[in-house]
């Protein structure tokens, strides 16, 4: 048996929980925020056999796009710029960041 953890930006958590859904997945949700945008992300936690891990990373992949975004530079907080411009910047985000950790044990009560 192996947990998967997927880490994928909001935009396509709901195409993604609504595959894993039809395709007989569980998965427990959670809310959760990226450290480098500090942009809003989804995290799954799915549990599965391991002959059907192959097909549960076809559907996050389907699923989860990267995009590109602007975002504005943090400015400093002591207004100290100096040397550097504080122009938007376009960069690469979501797809999907995932985890598959072997489980040793499973439980269900």
């Amino acid at each position: 048996m192996k947990l998967v953890v997927a880490v994928v930006q909001d935009k396509d958590s709901n195409l993604l929980q609504k595959s894993l859904v039809d395709a007989n997945f569980h998965a427990t949700k959670l809310a959760s925020t990226g450290g480098f945008l500090r942009s809003g992300n989804t995290t799954f936690l799915i549990g599965t056999e391991d002959i059907r891990v192959d097909k549960l990373l076809d559907l996050i992949r389907e699923h989860c796009h990267s995009r590109n975004q602007v975002i504005a530079p943090i400015s400093s907080l002591d207004a100290n710029t100096d040397g550097y411009m504080m122009h938007p910047v376009e960069v690469e985000v979501g797809g999907a960041t995932v985890f598959v950790l072997d489980v040793d044990q499973f439980k269900h009560f």
